[in-house]
């Protein structure tokens, strides 16, 4: 297991379904990641607390934020803290999807990412702990091989010519 850590910041519980798929695709590259809940809207002082103690800790960390509607978690948090911050918002059918545009849009010098799909955002903190970490870096190539490998026995499965006999 690497040293290092991922943080999955929630703006509530229940963003905890898309936060778990993101919990396990980081054990399955090899890093320890913690669940926890703030808003910015609601639990300021709450949030900078969290983010202040894990600031303190010596680990290299990336923040994963899951919040959804007003987006203010990942700003929030990309303002407060030195570390990388993915922002992968859950699924939404409100508004028509357009609430994304909260993740998207953000003011001068707050720069978190944006990673839609839970697992692909994991992957984006392993190549990011990758950096530093040799062991998930393995394991990132383990997973772009597997991935690379079923494309190849799919393609391999229907495989034909249209107008052929084969």
């Amino acid at each position: 297991m690497s040293n290092a850590l991922v943080v999955i910041l929630m703006g509530s519980k229940a963003d905890m379904e898309h936060s778990k798929k993101i919990a396990d695709a980081c054990n399955q590259f090899g890093i320890e990641s913690v669940m926890r809940i703030a808003s910015a809207h609601k639990t300021a002082e709450h949030a900078l607390k969290i983010l202040r103690d894990y600031e303190a800790d010596a680990r290299s960390i990336v923040y994963i934020t899951v919040a959804g509607r007003s987006n203010a978690l990942s700003g929030f948090t990309d303002g407060t803290v030195s570390a990388p911050v993915i922002a992968c918002p859950p699924p939404s059918e409100a508004f028509g999807g357009a609430d994304v545009y909260s993740s998207l849009r953000m003011p001068s010098g707050i720069a978190p990412a944006v990673v839609l799909e839970p697992i692909n955002a994991a992957l984006f903190a392993a190549k990011i702990i990758g950096l530093v970490d040799e062991s998930v870096r393995e394991q990132v190539k383990v997973s772009q091989k597997r991935a690379a490998d079923k494309i190849i026995e799919d393609d391999a499965s229907v495989q034909y010519s249209v107008g052929s006999d084969r």
